[in-house]
């Protein structure tokens, strides 16, 4: 496949959100920054980066015991560091070719997370960190930006700061959830070498899922190169699909978020939050 051919489904994604929040000094760089900005040159699509600050002044200071002087001193530190890394940004996407625009807001935490699902409904696509330091709080803002934007999200592991789809991992359960992840996903899937579906499901849920076999010749039809792997769920399922993405050394893994009930997944754990928690590749969500 030439690199004309496999950019050109790409070309289908017009505008891209990054949302980062600064909460302390010292955090390591945003994965999904990068992430973004190389996806945006690969599809010659706009970049939106919000680089908020996490502000402690208001109900927010009593989680760090400040009075009111010295929760605005850091408060100023940290919106300073926001639009450093905005600024940063913005100059790393001019030097490559990006169109990109950036926001710097200073909100308490629990307007940024939603502020920034509101926005997402405007962009084809949000792209996330998704690291294991603030994973509470990384988790919320994927959770939320997945069930109130109505559009996908790649939550973005540390490292993986430079994107690549070349090899991609379908997670299929025959789910309303994974036919639309897979919708949504097409542009990638279009664009890759190969896409390998790995059917995994619990032995509960079978009887109601469309099998991977039945589902490819649809990929097929959108020009996807597509192979179909039923694999035993003897690990778990998201311990099974690490291991089929590391196998395929794939780029990232495409899958249908949260296909329980929230109470169900916070009481039960769920597969979505198991990846969350650590993920050979990035996760392509969509809800």
């Amino acid at each position: 496949m030439s690199k004309t051919q496999s950019a050109a489904p790409l070309s289908a994604i017009r505008d891209i959100l990054v949302g980062t929040a600064v909460e302390g000094e010292g955090e390591p760089a945003s994965a999904a920054i990068g992430y973004g900005l190389t996806l945006a040159k690969a599809a010659g699509a706009h970049l939106t980066i919000q680089s908020a600050s996490w502000r402690l002044s208001g109900d927010d200071a009593w989680l760090g015991d400040f009075d009111s002087e010295g929760a605005a001193v850091i408060d100023r530190r940290l919106d300073a560091l926001a639009r450093s890394i905005a600024d940063r940004s913005a100059g790393d996407a001019a030097q490559a070719g990006v169109v990109c625009t950036t926001e710097t807001p200073g909100l308490p935490y629990p307007e940024i997370v939603s502020r920034l699902a509101r926005q997402a409904r405007l962009y084809d696509l949000t792209i996330l960190d998704a690291g294991s330091r603030t994973y509470d709080l990384d988790r919320e803002r994927i959770e939320k930006t997945l069930f109130l934007s109505g559009r996908p999200v790649i939550a973005v592991p540390p490292g993986a700061d430079v994107f690549a789809a070349r090899r991609i991992i379908l997670a299929w359960d025959g789910s309303a959830q994974a036919a639309r992840a897979a919708n949504a996903a097409m542009p990638f899937l279009r664009s890759a070498e190969r896409v390998e579906i790995v059917c995994v499901a619990e032995p509960e849920d079978l009887y109601a899922s469309v099998p991977g076999a039945e589902f490819a010749p649809h990929l097929v039809r959108h020009g996807v190169n597509v192979t179909v792997v039923d694999v035993p769920g003897t690990d778990g399922i998201a311990e099974t699909l690490r291991n089929q993405a590391r196998m395929l050394r794939a780029d990232m893994i495409v899958m249908g978020a949260y296909r329980h009930a929230p109470l169900r997944e916070f009481f039960f754990g769920g597969v979505t939050r198991s990846l969350l928690r650590g993920s050979p590749a990035p996760l392509f969500l969509a809800h």
